[in-house]
């Protein structure tokens, strides 16, 4: 059976690598874990935060500096806000506890960043604040003072289902999503379709890249960690 059990990592591009290690340090407490060039891709390094078994990534590319910042467009600019499709609006990292995202305002604060709440959404309570570069970032916690919040169905709306255009059979799928366990031999790639979501490559790229065998894609790239014995600062 495959199914999704959390988040590896979530990549965010930047401009200024350091700033940003510098304040998921310092602010959020994230360990860096790893500093490396992105293994394929020309003059591209990244560096992993560390939360729990989970990360966040920074990718730094020289042309992201180009890159201009239109609110409301590349940027939500707080978690209300517009941003184009496809785009990051903001990011929620989880805290276990009540008292936890409490500690973590006040840590937050204490490093002269500006925070609202906590607010109580019912399903969770949530804090926001700003990032570097602009991030719209959230801490929060699906555990209220006392207890956990019940998440079986209550918090699903009838009147967004209909705005949304999503039928009881639909509604009753998207909750209980099918089983699927791998039979046989591995599945070959299909087909590329156009009308099918596809990364986005020069062109030819895409075509020659998924119709390569599985185990020359797993050996495309370095293995080895480039600080074998460890990085001592």
């Amino acid at each position: 059976m495959s199914k999704l059990n959390g988040v590896h990592h979530i990549a965010i591009s930047t401009g200024d690598i350091k700033q940003q290690i510098e304040y998921f340090s310092d602010v959020l407490g994230m360990e860096l874990v790893a500093l490396y060039w992105m293994h394929g891709v020309a003059n591209t390094f990244h560096g992993f935060m560390k939360m729990g078994d989970e990360a966040v990534a920074f990718v730094f590319k020289e042309e992201n500096k180009t890159i201009d910042t239109v609110m409301g467009q590349t940027h939500s600019g707080n978690a209300g806000n517009k941003s184009a499709p496809g785009t990051m609006q903001h990011i929620a990292f989880n805290v276990d506890t009540f008292d936890e995202l409490i500690a973590m305002r006040d840590r937050i604060r204490s490093r002269g960043i500006a925070v609202m709440g906590p607010m109580d959404h019912g399903m969770c309570h949530s804090i926001y604040f700003a990032g570097p570069e602009h991030l719209s970032l959230e801490v929060s916690t699906t555990h209220s003072a006392d207890a956990p919040v019940d998440l079986n169905g209550t918090w699903i709306d009838p009147e967004v289902v209909a705005l949304a255009g999503i039928n009881n059979e639909e509604l009753r799928r998207y909750m209980a999503p099918a089983d699927y366990t791998n039979e046989g031999d591995p599945l070959p790639n299909p087909p590329i379709d156009p009308q099918k979501p596809q990364m986005t490559y020069p062109e030819g790229a895409l075509e020659a890249i998924m119709s390569a065998p599985d185990e020359a894609v797993k050996n495309m790239v370095e293995k080895e960690p480039p600080s074998p014995n460890g990085y001592a600062a």
